[in-house]
């Protein structure tokens, strides 16, 4: 092993929005802020947001603008997790297939994430 990981970190153009937002769905609290750099943990899972004011979100599906990374995140009941994530700002993506165990959507920076069950 060279190292751990220690953080993933999302470029975006507002990251207290956007810590916010994936604080509520994660259920993790901001543990940082730094200017224009907040996280969220629980002591051993970071979540960076730096500010990047040209950012340019991904156009799932578009490979013009590919989506990079996305995250999955596994819930227990997605007719639950679903309206609760929209609430929070989330919008849902386009998808081909219909019989999946994940649904795709976007954050309020326009990143891909999954909830998957």
């Amino acid at each position: 092993m060279i190292g751990r990981l220690s953080s993933v970190v999302l470029d975006c153009p507002d990251p207290h929005a956007l810590a916010e937002f994936y604080s509520e769905l994660l259920g993790l609290p901001i543990t940082r802020v730094d200017g224009d750099w907040v996280d969220i943990s629980d002591g051993t899972t970071t979540l960076s947001f730096q500010q990047a004011p040209d950012h340019i979100p991904p156009r799932w599906p578009d490979p013009a603008f590919p989506q990079q990374f996305h995250l999955d995140i596994t819930v227990d009941d997605i007719d639950d997790a679903e309206p609760r994530a929209l609430a929070l700002g989330a919008r849902v993506l386009p998808m081909d297939e219909e019989k999946v165990s994940f649904r795709v959507y976007a954050d309020p920076a326009g990143h891909p994430f999954c909830l998957c069950w």
